[in-house]
C-alpha cells in the first residue's frame, strides 16, 4: 500500500497551525506500520536553511496552471525514515509567511496540479493521495477532470481530510478558467453557494472524506458548525468518517524533553514542582508552590473561547491562583490580556508571541490547561497537558469531547462543560481548583492523565483501515 500525503506544511520544515503536527507525525506512524507514506509539500522560503540543505534535487518540469505553465521544481529530503518531497517556484512561495496572500488561490491551484504532474517523475506511484484542507482540495478534482484517462492515475484513489471547516477556499467564478484552468462543463463540481468553493469540490470528488475526530464528523452537518457546507455533507454522508488526531510522542515527551526545565515521568511526577517554580520565575510570578497555575497555549480568537475567558477573568482572579498565558491574535483579546498582566503582574504571566519552547514550559509547569473552545474540531493542546501531567478544563465539543472525560465520576481525565456560557465554564474552573486542594486524589489524577494514550497508534490503523477498505 503506497500513500502520498498532500499537505501545505509539515513539521520541522514549516508551521502555522495544528496541521503540521499531523503531517509530521501521521506518516511517520503510518511507515512504522509498513505503509509506504510519502509527503509532497511546498518548498517555502521560509524553511530553514539547515533543512534546505538536506535536499536533494530530482528535476523540473512545468505545470499547467490554466492557459500557462509555471515552473516546478521538484526536490527530495529524508527525515525520521519518511521521504518528502518539495515542489519549487519562488514566484508562489518565495513569501514571509505561508498564507494571506492576495493570491492564494492560484498558488494553491498550482500546487494541487503540481502534486499530479510530478507523479512519472518520481520513483513512487500512490495507490491512495490523502489531502488535507482547501490548500490541496483541488487535487481529487484535477484528477477527475484531467487525469483518469491516463493508464497511470486510473486506480489511484483519494482521501480528503477537514481539518477545519472554516476554512475552504471560496473565491469568485472569474477564477474558474483563466486561474484554475477548470471547463466550464465541470465548473458544477466547484460551484456552491454562488462562488469557487475548493472543498465542495474535494467533498463531491474525494473517494473518502474524513474529519480529525469522530464528534466533529457529527457537528458539521450541523449549520452551527459547517460554516454553510452542511448541505453538501449531508448528500455525501456515505463518504465522511471521523479519525481522532494523535500527538507525536516523541515530540511531546515529559522524560525526555530538552526544553522543559526538568524532565520527569508519571513515576516523578514531583519534579513537575521544580517546572513549576522555573515557570514561575520566567514569567515574573511570585514563586508559591502551592499556588495552582491555568496554563492556556493558543491562539488568541474568539472561536477558542476568549469571549468567555473574557466574561468572567477577573472574577477568577480573586481565587488563589496564576495564570500562565501564550500565544497571539486578534487585538481586541491581546489588548484585554495585556491590561490584566499590568493591573495583575502576581496572577497573570502573558507573552504574546508564538514560542514553541516556552509552550513547552507552560505544559509541564502549569496545573491546570484551560481550553474552553466554541468549536474544535480535533485540538491538539489537550492531548499536550494529559502527556505532561496537566489536567485540562474543556468544553464537550469536537475532538475536546472525544479526548477529554469528566473526573467527577472518579474515572475522567479532566473536567469538561457543555453549554457555551461563561459562568458554566466559570463552575468547571471551581471544580478543578476543588480538586486540585485534594493533593492526594490531585496526584491520582494527573497520573491518570499522563498514562492516557494520545499517540498516532490508535489513529493511524484507523487510517490502514480507511485505506484498504477504499483499495479493496
Amino acid at each position: 500500500m503506497k500513500v502520498l500525503f498532500a499537505t501545505s506544511e509539515a513539521y520541522p520544515f514549516a508551521m502555522s497551525g495544528g496541521l503540521a503536527d499531523v503531517s509530521g507525525a501521521l506518516p511517520k506512524a503510518l511507515r512504522r506500520r509498513f505503509v509506504g507514506c510519502r509527503v509532497i509539500m511546498p518548498l517555502y522560503s521560509n524553511i530553514s536553511d539547515e533543512l534546505k540543505s538536506q535536499m536533494k534535487y530530482i528535476c523540473n518540469i512545468t505545470v499547467p496552471v490554466a492557459w500557462r505553465r509555471q515552473y516546478c521544481g521538484i526536490f527530495e529530503a529524508h527525515m525520521d525514515g519518511v521521504i518528502y518531497y518539495f515542489i519549487d517556484n519562488q514566484y508562489y512561495f518565495k513569501r514571509d509567511g505561508l498564507y494571506g496572500f492576495y493570491d492564494d488561490a492560484e498558488r494553491y491551484a498550482f500546487f494541487s496540479r503540481a502534486i499530479l504532474e510530478v507523479l512519472p517523475h518520481i520513483d513512487f506511484k500512490p495507490d491512495i493521495i490523502h489531502c488535507n484542507d482547501w490548500q490541496t482540495a483541488l487535487v481529487p478534482v484535477y484528477l477527475d477532470v484531467f487525469y483518469k484517462g491516463n493508464d497511470l492515475y486510473k486506480d489511484i484513489k483519494t482521501v480528503f481530510t477537514i481539518h477545519n471547516i472554516q476554512y475552504q477556499g471560496k473565491y469568485g467564478h472569474e477564477l474558474t478558467e483563466d486561474v484554475l484552468g477548470i471547463p466550464l462543463d465541470k465548473e458544477s463540481l466547484i460551484d456552491f453557494d454562488g462562488c469557487v468553493n475548493f472543498m465542495k469540490g474535494a467533498i463531491q470528488c474525494a473517494n473518502k472524506v474524513t474529519t480529525v475526530s469522530p464528534t466533529y464528523s457529527k457537528e458539521i452537518l450541523d449549520p452551527y458548525y459547517s460554516h454553510g457546507l452542511d448541505s453538501i455533507l449531508k448528500e455525501f454522508t456515505y463518504k465522511l468518517t471521523g479519525i481522532v488526531n494523535g500527538i507525536d510522542c516523541d515530540v511531546y515527551n515529559p522524560a525526555e524533553d530538552e526544553l522543559i526545565y526538568k524532565k520527569y515521568t508519571a513515576q516523578t511526577i514531583n519534579d513537575k514542582n521544580h517546572n513549576k517554580k522555573c515557570l514561575q520565575e520566567e514569567l515574573g510570578l511570585p514563586q508559591k508552590k502551592d499556588v495552582p497555575i491555568i496554563g492556556i497555549v493558543s491562539r488568541l480568537v474568539n472561536h477558542k473561547g476568549f469571549d468567555l475567558v473574557k466574561c468572567v477573568f477577573e472574577e477568577l482572579l480573586k481565587a488563589d491562583l496564576q495564570f500562565a498565558i501564550l500565544g497571539s491574535g486578534e487585538w481586541e483579546y491581546e489588548a484585554f490580556f495585556s491590561e490584566m498582566a499590568e493591573k495583575y503582574p502576581d496572577k497573570v504571566g502573558l507573552r504574546l508571541a508564538f514560542n514553541p519552547t516556552l509552550a513547552h514550559r507552560i505544559y509541564a509547569g502549569s496545573d491546570i490547561f484551560l481550553m474552553p473552545s466554541k468549536s474544535e474540531p480535533c485540538g491538539l493542546s489537550q492531548m499536550v497537558a494529559l502527556r505532561y501531567g496537566t489536567v485540562p478544563i474543556v468544553r464537550k465539543t469536537g475532538g475536546l469531547n472525544d479526548t477529554i472525560s469528566d473526573s467527577g465520576d472518579g474515572n475522567g481525565n479532566g473536567f469538561t462543560f457543555e453549554s457555551y456560557n461563561a459562568h458554566d465554564m466559570q463552575e468547571a474552573v471551581w471544580r478543578a481548583l476543588a480538586g486540585y486542594a485534594d493533593k492526594k486524589g490531585w496526584d491520582v489524577l494527573r497520573k491518570r492523565a499522563m498514562q492516557c494514550d494520545n499517540s498516532w497508534n490508535v489513529s493511524a490503523n484507523a487510517y490502514i483501515g480507511l485505506y484498504k477498505e477504499l483499495l479493496s
